[in-house]
């Protein structure tokens, strides 16, 4: 027997139970609930006879049932509010952005009102729905929060979270290792970086001490140290709470940080599919024509992989371009020691504030050299078409490639 997984929400099933006076224990629709009433959001609003009235959408039951209720009669504070702010939002935007006094005598809204009010309940439903997928799926102890105050735009249809690399078949991303380091407490003179011939990558204080360009070897799934090892960084995952927002010039999706982060700090790993660079030429063909950035080049030792966090990858794949970033790119190299195919951590260069976006430079190399030849292999990009960058720095190249 194989199975394919159920495309549906588990509301949306729900509501074709109660459609067909169904009853099914595993998507929780019982004798006791069947006829159950719970608002899930509020559609529209009149005034007949002095009385307020609004248009209800019953959690769990098609849009067929919903029904017109008086104010007295709902307890839903928060979706009260919810409507009345969609509500003035919409009115505010039409009237491009100037104040505006809401009149609290409005008999009926219009059609074009309750429609905006719909679409953002129906968005504030999704991207919570996305949060909590998000918040299942991750290895790290850190949140994961969405936002989108700007738009109508809800989670992308064809994106798949990840937590780390996802190799294309062919393609070993795990090369069998089989020893670690002896130390009792790290860093030793056996340490894994010392046996790579190269430094410690952290201080005392867990922050990165080296200059870019220069690989991390962190302990290993053999080495005899703890968890608490000091050179055990980049492999426990992002350690703050970061939220996926919506940006208002245009940018799409962006990340910025819910707690301050000091210098030097590792941020976030990025992970996508592992792709050979033939393929890699042949997506990077049709991302072209889409505006995609996604092409991460693994070019550490040679550049025979690619990194495509397109449609697999964590929140990097939300991280935005520019070009004065507050995050450096460092190669780093744990249980697989393969030259050609490094993890790539994200560190930050300076002190960033909580609230504050994350962005790294599209064009960034390991040792900071950039390249202002298209067809040198841009990495993360190997765009070909100039795409116009609105990053806003004062240092502005004017293009993300």
């Amino acid at each position: 027997a194989w199975y394919v997984p159920c495309l549906a929400s588990l509301e949306t099933l729900q509501e074709l139970c109660r459609k067909e006076n169904l009853r099914c224990k595993s998507i929780g629709i019982t004798n006791g609930n069947l006829k159950s009433y719970e608002v899930e959001y509020l559609c529209d609003y009149k005034v007949e006879e002095g009385t307020e009235y609004y248009l209800v959408k019953w959690k769990g039951w098609p849009e067929s049932s919903n029904t017109w209720e008086p104010q007295k009669n709902l307890n839903c504070p928060l979706l009260l509010q919810n409507f009345l702010s969609d509500k003035n939002e919409y009115l505010s935007r039409v009237r491009e952005g100037k104040a505006l006094k809401v009149r609290n005598h409005v008999k009926a809204l219009k059609p074009a009102v309750a429609d905006y009010i719909v679409k953002k309940a129906k968005q504030r439903i999704a991207l919570r729905r996305w949060k909590e997928e998000l918040n299942r799926k991750k290895n790290h102890k850190a949140m994961i929060l969405v936002e989108n105050t700007v738009d109508l735009e809800g989670p992308p249809l064809d994106f798949y979270y990840i937590n780390e690399y996802k190799p294309a078949p062919g393609i070993n991303v795990l090369n069998g290792i089989t020893t670690g380091c002896e130390c009792a407490d790290c860093p030793a003179e056996k340490c894994c970086p010392k046996e790579a011939g190269f430094i410690l990558a952290y201080n005392k204080r867990k922050k990165l001490k080296i200059q870019p360009g220069l690989p991390i070897y962190e302990c290993n799934s053999f080495c005899r140290c703890g968890p608490d090892c000091p050179n055990r960084i980049v492999q426990k995952g992002t350690p703050y709470s970061l939220c996926i927002f919506r940006t208002n010039n245009g940018r799409g999706w962006g990340v910025k940080t819910l707690q301050k982060i000091k210098t030097n700090s590792f941020v976030m790993e990025y992970v996508g599919e592992v792709i050979t660079s033939e393929e890699a030429e042949r997506r990077g063909q049709l991302y072209d024509n889409q505006g995609n950035t996604y092409l991460f080049d693994l070019d550490y030792d040679s550049d025979e992989f690619t990194v495509d966090a397109a449609r697999y990858g964590n929140v990097s794949h939300f991280v935005n371009h520019s070009c004065d970033p507050n995050l450096q790119v460092f190669n780093v190299f744990i249980d697989n020691l393969d030259l050609r195919l490094p993890r790539i951590a994200l560190f930050s260069t300076r002190t960033i504030k909580a609230g504050e976006e994350l962005t790294f430079d599209y064009q960034m190399k390991g040792s900071l050299d950039l390249t202002s030849d298209p067809a040198d292999g841009l990495s993360p990009s190997r765009k070909r078409i100039r795409t116009v960058c609105k990053c806003g720095a004062v240092c502005c190249r004017g293009y993300l490639n």
